[in-house]
């Protein structure tokens, strides 16, 4: 089983896409992990990992992944 993690950032007004996220990972992996985890940050940062690697990172993604596709990722790593 695997751990998820969705650090955000605090003063950029991330949090509710960090809920948004952490609800799409739930309704499709939830008997797939043991846990996942919000992380409060700042400097811009949306990152989510699974077992500590990174499978989404926002300062170094080309295009802003939607809740779906952040899902399909982890989904690679968990399987």
């Amino acid at each position: 089983m695997s751990h998820v993690e969705i650090e955000y950032c605090v003063p950029c007004g991330f949090r509710e896409r960090a809920v948004h996220v952490q609800q799409a990972i739930l309704s499709g992996l939830e008997r797939e992990l043991d846990s996942v985890r919000l992380v409060m940050g700042d400097h811009g940062v949306f990152r989510v990992s699974v077992d500590d690697e990174t499978v989404y990172d926002k300062a170094e993604a080309a295009d802003e992944l939607n809740a779906d596709a952040i899902v399909r990722e982890i989904r690679s790593h968990v399987r």
